[in-house]
């Protein structure tokens, strides 16, 4: 046990993985410097601290040449308290990744001698391309499927990089960060808009088939999306897979660069003050990348750099980790009573569809096994509670690699798996999935309600319990040794599960 200012700290405790050993990321970019430490390092990344510090390195580099004297400070300070949270939380490993500003500076060796004084670990200074290749990878791990271009833009520069088949071509990086482009714009977003036409046309973009995806990554381009969350008073404030066609995106981009500043525009409270200045140099880019790419809409993502630097030292084994399964399966062993039932309620309900002949897709098998991991997170929760609380966990948690509409279908599943078919704790996010979608949902949350008074979250139950289809009566079909479990609660359940699964009937058999 460590003390800290007489505090003991104890990296073991409850709530985290069992011998998980934190790993993490020091960005140092050209607009801010920021810190992120991961309970491990693996397929799902799990933030345990995450902090910024507004330094601005990047101010003024495209006409001195050096990192400003006032700015090294602020970032020298910011990492000395990331240095101690480091030691605090006893990270394994600390990864330091410098991009634009640092790459482009003449006073770079000085700064990077300092940091790694403090730090104690190696700087690496990414290329243009090196910054694409990572950030792309970033995409990768957090969009699992995702094919298009993305872009990366930071303070200092753009990175474009074109990913099919979960790998990345040749990337491509330019001087088109927004706080560069403001310095050289004279602060004009109009202008900007110029300068960036003009160096996007001979870009890999003028050789993208029309209708990609754009995947948009950096803290600009964040607050952008924030801003149109807003706009559209979207039920999930989540950047992360959040798309836009991309016309109605060039259309808000043109209107915040003709305006030239946030002050009076819609939702603009929703940038921070760090960032707010630049959104209109950031939606200058983003409309001349979506116009140069003839794209058909942008997602947004939360990953970048940071988390594809990390996805790139896994082997490749655990690049193949689905990492929505493998956070689930984490929070599972975290918040289940007995992560080993999860197992026997994806066997249980995949029963039940074999049973009636329901044939699955590969990502509604998916979505079903993630609802089967998560179904029993919320049973610490007052029973008045645990709904909401559990649907809050499932639609605005930090699984990656599952987008909005699965994310509403998981959080009715757990709606009613705790509260019942009238729940109505997800309704606010019907609009996030087509109907169907929703209604499946909602048919394994009444079954997972038929499951839990049979086993009581205990492993080694469900097994023996099977479905059968006789006409349009579905049998619940119980061992002779368990025939106590046929009373008025399960028959209850039963029947309501039927009911809404549009079976004439239902009955438990035993024997």
């Amino acid at each position: 046990m460590t003390q800290f200012w007489g505090v003991d700290a104890d990296p073991t405790a409850q709530g985290r993985l069992k011998g998980a050993l934190p790993v993490a990321v020091l960005d140092i970019g050209s607009n801010s410097v920021r810190l992120v430490v991961y309970e491990r390092h693996a397929r799902s990344l799990t933030p345990l601290y995450n902090e910024k510090s507004a330094c601005a390195l990047g101010r003024g580099i495209a006409q001195s040449g050096r990192l400003a004297d006032e700015n090294v400070a602020k970032a020298i300070d910011a990492i000395k308290r990331f240095a101690l949270v480091a030691k605090m939380m006893r990270v394994g490993q600390v990864h330091i990744l410098a991009t634009s500003a640092v790459r482009d500076a003449a006073n770079r060796e000085e700064f990077v001698s300092a940091v790694e004084a403090i730090i104690e670990a190696p700087v690496r200074v990414l290329s243009g391309e090196q910054e694409a290749h990572y950030a792309a990878l970033g995409v990768v791990a957090g969009i699992p499927g995702f094919e298009g271009v993305m872009g990366d833009l930071g303070g200092g520069s753009l990175e474009l990089s074109a990913i099919s088949g979960g790998r990345d071509g040749e990337g491509q990086s330019y001087e088109l960060g927004v706080i560069r482009l403001q310095d050289d714009a004279d602060g004009s977003p109009k202008k900007a808009a110029t300068m960036v036409r003009e160096k996007l046309t001979h870009s890999l973009l003028a050789d993208v088939v029309p209708g990609k995806q754009f995947a948009a990554i950096g803290g600009t381009w964040r607050s952008l999306a924030k801003l149109h969350l807003e706009l559209r008073d979207y039920p999930l404030h989540m950047v992360q897979d959040y798309v836009v066609p991309a016309e109605e995106m060039i259309s808000v981009c043109d209107e915040i660069v003709a305006a030239e500043s946030l002050k009076s525009y819609p939702g603009s409270g929703s940038a921070s003050n760090s960032r707010r200045e630049l959104v209109p140099f950031g939606a200058a880019v983003l409309a001349e990348v979506l116009r140069a790419g003839k794209f058909e809409s942008v997602v947004f993502s939360a990953l970048g750099v940071r988390e594809g630097y990390l996805y790139g030292l896994l082997s490749e084994a655990e690049k193949h980790v689905d990492p929505l399964i493998q956070g689930a399966e984490e929070l599972s062993v975290l918040r289940s009573r007995s992560p080993a039932h999860a197992a026997d309620l994806i066997e249980f309900t995949a029963q039940y569809f074999d049973a009636v002949g329901v044939v699955e897709t590969a990502e509604e098998k998916r979505v079903r096994q993630v609802g089967c991991l998560l179904a029993d997170i919320g049973w610490r929760a007052h029973p008045d509670y645990r709904g909401p609380q559990s649907v809050d966990s499932l639609a605005y948690g930090s699984l990656t690699g599952v987008d909005h509409p699965g994310r509403a279908v998981l959080a009715h599943m757990i709606a009613v798996r705790y509260d019942g078919l009238k729940s109505k704790s997800a309704n606010s996010l019907n609009t996030l999935a087509p109907a169907e979608m929703i209604r499946r949902g909602r048919l394994l949350g009444a079954m997972f309600r038929v499951a839990y008074p049979m086993s009581a979250a205990m492993p080694g139950v469900l097994p023996r319990i099977r479905f059968r289809l006789e006409g349009n009566t579905i049998v619940l079909a119980l061992p002779s040794d368990f025939a106590f479990l046929n009373g008025e609660h399960l028959r209850n359940r039963l029947n309501q599960f039927a009911s809404f699964a549009e079976h004439e009937d239902s009955r438990v058999e035993v024997g």
